[in-house]
């Protein structure tokens, strides 16, 4: 098995109750398919109010990532800390030799008109999976993708 972990950060420019109200929340699924169409194509409710247990199917724009369709679970929803996790629970990844893939979603307040995303990804990978796919890739072509829509997400805030 085969682990690690990585994290990039960025500062939005604007107070971390709202950035908290964009990733925090269910309307991040609205955000992601208006806002970069380029990269999801659709982002689903399967199940759940936005708390922890919630299911979403997310479905990329064609060759963005190479991913199949996947499942997420929101495994932790902290709002006092501003903490989102989601763990891939079906298709995606886990069809591609991880056994684990799991995104947390920080935003750090950084005095009273700014903050900052903080996104990092954990996962497993099997071991023959890593020598025979060579799949270790996907995990720097998903925080350049995370990096993308920080990116977009702060110019979104900033003009609202």
């Amino acid at each position: 098995m085969s682990a690690g972990s990585v994290e990039q950060e960025l500062e939005l420019g604007v107070p971390a109750i709202e950035a908290w109200d964009l990733f925090g929340t269910l309307r991040f699924r609205e955000f992601a398919e208006q806002e970069m169409p380029k990269v999801f194509q659709k982002v689903e409710l399967v199940e759940g109010d936005g708390g922890v247990g919630t299911v979403v199917k997310i479905t990329l724009a064609p060759g963005t990532l190479g991913l199949s369709p996947y499942k997420d679970r929101f495994t932790k929803v902290d709002n006092e800390k501003r903490i989102k996790e989601l763990e891939v629970i079906e298709g995606g990844h886990l069809e591609l030799g991880f056994t684990m893939f799991r995104v947390r979603f920080e935003v750090l307040e950084r005095g009273e008109a700014s903050s900052i995303i903080k996104s990092t990804i954990e996962y497993q990978l099997q071991e023959d999976d890593v020598a025979a796919n060579n799949n270790g890739h996907l995990v720097s072509d998903f925080i350049e993708a995370l990096a993308y829509i920080a990116q977009v997400a702060k110019l979104h805030l900033n003009k609202t």
